[in-house]
């Protein structure tokens, strides 16, 4: 096993950052919301600030095996007064070569250790496409709940794909 670490992505992690996320809606555009083709025209600039404007309320974390960014994941919290106590954790991927190291979930316990962290943070949810179950295990052990499917949710070259969405409260604010 390499030497795993997680950090903060900044600005001059953007063309790293970019690959990957290409790379994941590639692999597995019935797990992301975006198209590649959507995401290929992003300009880099734009990601780079992204990456510079994140802090606090939107960070984005990345593993790193043996120095090579091989797994991303943010956490979004909702901008406005009245779900500022919420936040969203997307664009989970690690790359299949890395999988197997845990790198999926130090990403998840990087994001909850910070989303923990943020004032006034109470609920966090996440979307997990249904039959991926690997995702959904680490999702689970880290105390996620199911709350509901929602049938039909990607539509990719007229098959469909449903999601599930799961919550966890933090501080048991139910």
């Amino acid at each position: 096993m390499g030497d795993l670490s997680i950090r903060l992505l900044e600005a001059q992690d953007a063309a790293a950052y970019q690959h990957l996320r290409l790379r994941s809606l590639a692999e597995h555009p019935e797990a992301f919301g975006a198209s590649v083709e959507e995401e290929a025209r992003t300009p880099l600039e734009k990601i780079e600030q992204m990456l510079e404007r994140a802090l606090p309320d939107n960070p984005v974390f990345g593993a790193c095996l043996d120095g090579e960014l091989v797994g991303i994941g943010s956490l979004n919290r909702y901008p406005r007064q009245k779900t500022k106590h919420r936040a969203i954790i997307s664009g989970i991927y690690v790359a299949s070569e890395a999988r197997g190291h845990g790198a999926g979930s130090a990403i998840m316990d990087a994001i909850l250790d910070y989303g923990k962290a943020l004032p006034g943070l109470e609920t966090i949810i996440l979307a997990v496409t249904v039959g991926n179950e690997s995702a959904r295990r680490i999702y689970t052990s880290k105390g996620f709940e199911s709350y509901s499917i929602d049938r039909h949710y990607f539509k990719i070259d007229g098959s469909y794909h449903d999601i599930e969405w799961m919550v966890l409260f933090l501080d048991d604010h139910r």
